[in-house]
């Protein structure tokens, strides 16, 4: 006789199963990939309960399943993440996208506003391309630069650009931080490495997922934010604004280093967690 269960039952099996291996949010988690392997969404899960699965689809979920209860990121999986209203491919290639970073994207549209539309950005570390492409759904007529220091975070870039339809609104260079880029430009945003290495076993698993070269900085975790205060400077218009995501507890010694570079219109901004977790900066 073949085995088979209710989508109900392997839906709570499934969450029962994350929740022994400390899977955060185990229910919703369980909902994504069921929702995946049976190419559902969500919504239509809860219309399917007394659907009976086989052994093939059960296998397929297994499969998943595992993976994601040894700490695969669940974007890994599903091969794509939601970020500021868009779905985004998300993969190893580059660092999966925090909820922190739409924040980010959130402060940018606010500061720059309706005051010029012709804008020039530059996304700095753009990895899978969140950050320039959420702008560029923003900002139409706005000139938009992405750069990374990784090959394979900007194939992925370029992939999601195409899909969006923004590949011939984003231009993606290979740089490290400013290196390469000739422009004078109105905003640069940076979502850059904060961690630093001696906190590696600290992290949680699915973070480990994340490319190294997205995560770590050097012993104090914030070295390469600043050299991107350095070199902004070189870059940015008269009182061009320097936006970046930070490390916890990194506020402080940043915002003197601003200073001492001569930034002006200091302001540090919490995430919806209550974490210093954002700084922006005018030069010039």
């Amino acid at each position: 006789m073949t085995n088979t269960k209710t989508l109900l039952e392997v839906l709570q099996s499934t969450t029962a199963y994350f929740t022994k291996y400390g899977i955060e949010s185990p229910r919703l988690n369980a909902e994504h990939l069921i929702a995946h392997a049976l190419q559902l969404s969500r919504l239509e899960l809860y219309l399917e309960f007394e659907t009976k699965l086989d052994e093939r689809k059960l296998a397929q979920l297994r499969d998943l399943v595992k993976r994601r209860a040894q700490g695969e990121p669940l974007q890994h999986l599903l091969g794509t993440v939601e970020f500021c209203g868009q779905t985004f491919l998300s993969d190893k290639r580059a660092m999966v996208p925090r909820p922190e970073t739409e924040q980010l994207v959130e402060l940018l549209v606010s500061a720059v506003g309706d005051q010029k539309l012709a804008v020039r950005m530059v996304d700095v570390g753009t990895g899978s391309g969140v950050i320039a492409l959420s702008l560029a759904a923003k900002f139409p007529d706005a000139k938009i630069f992405a750069v990374d220091v990784s090959e394979d975070a900007l194939a992925l870039a370029r992939e999601n650009a195409a899909r969006l339809g923004f590949a011939d609104r984003v231009q993606f260079q290979k740089g490290d931080l400013l290196e390469n880029l000739n422009e004078r430009l109105d905003l640069i945003a940076a979502n850059l490495p904060y961690i630093s290495m001696k906190d590696r076993d600290s992290l949680p698993r699915e973070v480990l997922h994340d490319p190294e070269v997205a995560l770590f900085s050097g012993p104090t975790g914030d070295e390469i934010l600043r050299c991107l205060i350095e070199q902004a400077r070189a870059h940015l218009q008269p009182r061009g604004l320097l936006a970046l995501e930070i490390g916890i507890n990194q506020a402080e010694g940043l915002g003197a280093f601003l200073r001492q570079k001569n930034y002006h219109d200091i302001e540090s901004k919490k995430d919806y967690s209550g974490t210093t977790r954002f700084l922006l900066a005018r030069y010039g």
